[in-house]
């Protein structure tokens, strides 16, 4: 990804330094335990050693690779040069590239997800905070983008909340289930390698052993994280799609922070645009991009084809670099976001009571009312509101057929806004627990 929308932590995963600093590490605690079975001599694994404050010269790797064509070969060619050919020896022995490669991948996965992990908590930290500043604060709900019946803003930000702790559970499963190595040699038989060697490298690098794995790790687990990764921008999106709907200027229930010196225009000073949340919709698309790559990449030929290779090289670092910038800029956005309770209010009035509609076609059913005629008595008055600019509550006390079943009391009562936000500390308990 481009410096612009990219994290220092998360690009120092993958880069080449640190690919090849977790390849040594493979290698080095592999000989470990290939000594300690007696498989080869104990000097030769600890030379390995040697190399562990070695800052591995990429430049020199890519200089090998251009002749060998083959980068594990480079890097394994390059480790014997500051180890020794003779010390060297032993390195790889029953392992194919595949163990390195694949190994090295879902360690990288499994540390970028930590760190996704630790965004998605921070975000929920900000939506939380968020929900509970603004939990009376009423506004109107919309469904088909048409005012519907009163919500709040503090609902709003709890349900964002909800969808990003089941988007928190689904990365912590996705994590779980990447964090596999295999050191099982050509095929996967362990014909040329113990399996405890496997066992040793993959306690030390924080996997557990692939259960059966042909010449690479199966590509399923891959492909259920990088679509893990896909809906966790999907719900970015959705809240990305709220905000700037709030920000237009017929709304304006809300906006990005708009810091001293913004710009929102090169042409129109006035202007005062939702770019990040612009921005978080762009970017998540980027995330999705790698979904259907990865899902394709779990049909490999026979025990493995390198099909998936290109793939991941792009998606791995791409997706996750664009989900952790877009999961802080959003937790950043929710912290800033303001609020303008008085314009909430202000669009729920818009139309004079029209979103109490459903309240009295539910009192004149209750009053004895046929549900068809209800509907048909309260609809004609709500029409006046829609095409009139009448008042919905004066053209039902107007409506000798509504008030033959209610009374002038018992219509006023209906337009009580607290009745619209009377379960609002249920739905908070059942959110956020007692």
């Amino acid at each position: 990804m481009i410096p612009r929308y990219s994290r220092p932590d998360m690009v120092a995963i993958w880069s080449p330094e640190t690919k090849f600093r977790i390849w040594y590490e493979i290698e080095a605690h592999a000989c470990d335990a290939m000594a300690d079975l007696g498989v080869i001599p104990r000097e030769n694994a600890e030379a390995v050693w040697k190399a562990k404050d070695v800052d591995f010269d990429v430049a020199r790797i890519d200089e090998i690779e251009a002749v060998t064509k083959h980068d594990v070969i480079a890097f394994l060619t390059h480790l014997a040069e500051h180890i020794g050919s003779e010390e060297a020896r032993f390195v790889h022995q029953g392992m194919t590239s595949s163990d390195v490669l694949d190994t090295c991948f879902n360690v990288q996965l499994t540390r970028a997800a930590d760190i996704l992990i630790a965004d998605l908590e921070g975000l929920l930290t900000a939506l939380k905070r968020r929900a509970y500043e603004h939990k009376e604060t009423v506004r109107i709900g919309r469904s088909h983008g048409i005012h519907a019946e009163p919500t709040t803003m503090g609902l709003t930000f709890a349900r964002f909340y909800a969808e990003m702790d089941r988007n928190l559970s689904r990365m912590r499963d996705a994590r779980a289930e990447i964090a596999t190595g295999a050191i099982s040699g050509a095929v996967g038989t362990f014909a040329n390698i113990d399996p405890r060697v496997e066992e040793h490298v993959c306690d030390q690098l924080g996997l557990v052993p692939e259960p059966i794995s042909t010449q690479v790790i199966p590509r399923d687990r891959h492909a259920a994280f990088f679509a893990t990764l896909g809906v966790i921008a999907s719900s970015i999106e959705n809240i990305a799609i709220e905000i700037r709907h709030m920000q237009r200027t017929e709304v304006l229930e809300a906006e990005e922070f708009f810091s001293k010196g913004q710009k929102g225009s090169s042409a129109m000073p006035h202007k005062r645009n939702p770019v990040l949340t612009e921005n978080l919709t762009g970017l998540a698309r980027l995330v999705r991009m790698a979904v259907v790559p990865a899902m394709e990449n779990v049909a490999l030929w026979h025990e493995r084809d390198i099909s998936h290779s290109s793939v991941e090289r792009n998606i791995g670092p791409d997706a996750t670099i664009t989900l952790d910038f877009a999961l802080s800029r959003l937790t950043s956005v929710v912290d800033k976001l303001v609020i303008y309770p008085e314009n909430m209010m202000a669009n729920m009035n818009k139309f004079r009571g029209l979103v109490m509609s459903q309240r009295v076609l539910l009192a004149l059913t209750q009053a004895g009312v046929s549900r068809e005629d209800a509907y048909r008595l309260v609809q004609r008055n709500a029409m006046k509101v829609w095409e009139e600019g009448k008042d919905f509550k004066t053209e039902l006390l107007g409506d000798a057929e509504v008030t033959a079943a209610l009374t002038k009391e018992e219509i006023e009562e209906k337009f009580d806004l607290g009745y619209h936000t009377k379960h609002v500390d249920t739905i908070f308990e059942r959110v956020f627990g007692e």
